[in-house]
């Protein structure tokens, strides 16, 4: 592992401050964002309100509110997920804009958070629903389960995403809570065959990867938001980190939980000094590219989350990196009152290729430092 040294751990109070601060801007989006949804990241420092209930952010709004909820105990914030969770079943009844692998990130951090938190008979039956279409995407010969695109269309089939490790554990939740089998085992199938074939050898991550949707022939890999189809996108090298974290936890696999290491190594060697990364590891300091922190805060909730399974000596050197990350983002990538901005952190990036959200907050930058944080002031118990 890298020899950098690592910037001063987070105090508590510092931290109490932070989530403090967080709960803060959480609230201020309750009053904003109950009946409608802020837009993937920030314009100019502030969300937009969406049309409607699309796309595959909206999830982390919820999961915002489920968070402060937890923290704060104040009824508001539940009353303003769960009329979320209403938006949520309504998106499932319509059909709008669930053909694609995000609704793990959308119905896990919204259904599945109130189901455990509320015992809402609605949410159960919503995230049971979201992962039977999620399940639905498997392609058994390839053992993946295809990220986006018409299953019917052979021209888009057979691709597989990094990202989609965090829409897994809906289907072990699904698994255990209906008792079939299935759900767990495609997801298993998926995780293994991202630790194959989406993890180069020096433990870097593709973004996409291809097979042959009927003979299960892998193909090749490529970039969707990267700089190049052989360099390393660091959010995709983030989700790497948590994704396989998590899916090493719900499975019991001690190769995934290896390979989640080694993930790790690979993303921590290559951090700038404030550990919050360019928004692809292609470029070192110093360049003018902008960094992305919510790859950071992603990998921070991976951190954590790796030093849970560890032993003690093991763990504990992924933690301090992930409390270090945390306190670099608390210090310098959180809003002051000059910036005006609602975002819970600020210099993030959707897609540089495509100039889209850089240097702006984003709805899952907020959701993970938030959910990092709390990860490091409280037991939690993760909806994923």
């Amino acid at each position: 592992m890298t020899d950098t040294v690592l910037k001063p751990l987070p105090t508590e109070t510092e931290l109490r401050g932070a989530l403090a601060r967080a709960l803060g801007t959480v609230g201020d989006h309750r009053r904003a964002f109950t009946h409608v949804f802020p837009d993937d990241t920030t314009r100019a420092g502030r969300y937009p309100a969406r049309a409607s209930n699309v796309g595959w952010t909206t999830g982390f709004s919820t999961g915002l509110f489920w968070l402060a909820y937890e923290h704060t105990g104040d009824p508001a914030f539940r009353e303003s997920a769960e009329a979320h969770v209403a938006s949520f079943a309504e998106r499932l009844a319509l059909r709008a804009d669930v053909g694609h692998h995000d609704l793990g990130f959308l119905y896990t951090l919204s259904c599945v958070a109130a189901w455990r938190l509320t015992g809402n008979p609605q949410a159960r039956a919503a995230a049971l629903e979201a992962a039977e279409l999620l399940h639905a995407r498997f392609l058994p010969r390839a053992g993946i389960i295809q990220a986006w695109g018409d299953l019917n269309d052979p021209r888009q089939r057979g691709r597989m995403i990094v990202d989609c490790l965090m829409n897994l554990p809906l289907l072990h939740w699904a698994a255990r809570e209906s008792g079939e089998a299935r759900y767990r085992e495609a997801a298993i199938s998926h995780a293994r065959q991202a630790a194959r074939f989406l993890v180069r050898g020096d433990h870097s991550t593709h973004h996409t990867f291809y097979f042959d949707p009927e003979t299960g022939t892998p193909l090749h890999g490529r970039t969707h938001q990267g700089h190049a189809d052989d360099s390393t996108w660091s959010r995709g090298q983030a989700w790497g980190v948590y994704g396989f974290a998590l899916n090493a936890a719900l499975s019991g696999d001690g190769e995934l939980l290896r390979v989640a290491c080694r993930v790790a190594d690979h993303y921590l060697e290559r951090l700038p000094a404030d550990l919050v990364p360019y928004w692809d590891f292609h470029f070192r300091e110093p360049s003018p590219e902008p960094r992305d922190s919510s790859a950071a805060a992603i990998a921070a909730c991976g951190l954590l989350a790796l030093a849970e399974q560890l032993p003690a000596g093991q763990g504990e050197r992924y933690r301090e990196w992930g409390l270090a990350t945390l306190g670099s983002l608390a210090r310098a990538y959180t809003p002051g009152e000059e910036d005006g901005s609602d975002a819970l952190l600020l210099h993030g990036v959707y897609s540089r290729p495509e100039n889209v959200g850089v240097d702006e907050g984003t709805l899952w930058g907020d959701y993970f430092y938030l959910e990092a944080l709390t990860r490091a002031t409280r037991a939690w118990t993760p909806y994923w």
